[in-house]
């Protein structure tokens, strides 16, 4: 019996996931690419299909039936974000297209007139290990300021070396420090309350990159107590095309806007504009209203896995808790297991060692690159990542091109991390 079988029962929730049914080159799909997106429950894909036939309208805009229902709909998935942020309020929560566009945006507004404006000779901080999201937009802002982005240092298993870290804020100069919370290349889990904390006591803001700890762990902004903090909803069982972006209120107060257009402006005139309270101050124009929807119905599903976990109905935030932590405990024995299996294949190494992971394996194999691995892997029906992930820096300091990565979820099998472990070994045999 596995992890979440024991109190979940595994089986009725894989079948929840119409696509894992799917047969890639005559074998039963294997996915293991949930890194770079989840599947969808048919739960998401019916609340889909109900907005799209019987409620599609813009919101926030008309007074007629549909229009109504889905701003209703709309707004309401708003305030599921916030409890599952444990946001303070909903302005907080602004509803973007990504967690790219989340990162951009906070760049770009520290360039405008504020009173947290980066200045030339300011310096920004973002770790060796960060997804190209968290490093470009700062590169962007800071040639437009005259700043500069310096990384900081990691150590051989793949963690932040906090003592660098505490060496480089020591300048005086850093205004802000761009970290993820879990790589999605490592799977390393950093600890980013005290980074936070650490850079707050320097006197600069705090960006944390949620895109990976998103879907597997239960995020408290106000105990991470960072600055800024962005989601990537579709790998958290939504539609692609929608993002979450939190920010205190009072920075995205002060801050300027990032685009301009309908819904973020309270009055226009030649003469000069005024810009609506947050969180449409942020959210120019038509949103992705039914990413937006799906968003809210990925949270009601995730909430549904804590109510049977707990074996009670709880609120919405309980029902998370108990559904993160059943879906972490799943997530972390199968990456366990894959790991200890591959590492019985001779000349197979893990890039990333951490004490904490999440549930992520990524190995590089003597003799075969990681995109014959994926090719051949796929062969087989299992569907992996192979390439530098967005983190050509990270692969640098690993002294490696690229790396193969499998990703779980909680939909995954340990029969599944067997084939896994089976098809590299075929592959290791190949090119031996």
């Amino acid at each position: 019996m596995t992890a979440l079988e024991g109190k979940v029962d595994l089986s009725v929730r894989r079948a929840d996931f119409p696509i894992l049914a799917t047969e890639a080159n005559g074998h039963p799909l294997a996915y293991l690419d949930n890194a770079a997106t989840s599947q969808k429950p048919q739960y998401v894909l019916d609340v889909l299909d109900k907005y799209w036939t019987g409620e599609n309208a813009n919101v926030h805009r008309g007074v007629h039936y549909l229009s109504q229902r889905a701003t209703r709909h709309f707004d309401d998935s708003r305030e599921k974000v916030r409890v599952l942020l444990n946001a303070a309020s909903t302005k907080e929560v602004i509803l973007t297209k990504g967690c790219t566009e989340g990162i951009n945006l906070v760049a770009t507004c520290l360039t405008g007139p504020s009173p947290y404006r980066l200045r030339e000779g300011d310096e920004i901080l973002v770790s060796t290990m960060e997804h190209h999201s968290n490093i470009v937009p700062w590169q962007l802002a800071a040639e437009r300021v005259g700043a500069s982005v310096n990384p900081i240092p990691i150590t051989d298993a793949g963690e932040i070396d906090l003592d660098a870290y505490a060496h480089m804020l020591a300048s005086g100069r850093v205004k802000v420090v761009g970290v993820v919370h879990i790589s999605n290349s490592l799977g390393t889990i950093n600890p980013v309350k005290e980074i936070a904390r650490m850079a707050h006591e320097a006197g600069a803001l705090v960006l944390v990159d949620g895109a990976q700890a998103g879907p597997h762990s239960l995020i408290d902004v106000l105990d991470l107590d960072a600055d800024f903090y962005t989601l990537s909803c579709h790998k958290i069982y939504a539609p692609t095309g929608v993002g979450v972006l939190y920010g205190k209120q009072h920075l995205m107060e002060a801050l300027p806007p990032y685009h301009g257009g309908g819904d973020m402006i309270r009055t226009v005139a030649f003469e000069g504009t005024t810009y609506a309270d947050l969180p449409a101050k942020y959210e120019a124009g038509t949103p992705n209203v039914a990413g937006v929807i799906g968003l809210g119905a990925a949270i009601d599903y995730i909430a549904s896995v804590g109510r049977e976990a707990q074996g009670a109905e709880g609120g919405l935030r309980s029902n998370l808790a108990a559904a993160f932590g059943a879906i972490h405990e799943q997530e972390i024995g199968l990456a366990r297991y894959a790991t200890e299996r591959l590492l019985e294949i001779p000349g197979l190494r893990i890039t990333g060692t951490a004490t904490e992971k999440a549930g992520i394996v990524s190995f590089v194999l003597a003799r075969a690159h990681p995109h014959d691995i994926g090719t051949i892997l796929d062969q087989e029906g299992i569907a992996i990542r192979a390439g530098h992930h967005c983190c050509m820096p990270l692969m640098k300091r690993l002294g490696v091109p690229a790396t193969a990565r499998a990703s779980f979820a909680f939909y995954n099998t340990y029969e599944e991390a067997d084939r896994l472990v089976e098809a590299v070994g075929k592959v290791h045999a190949m090119f031996e």
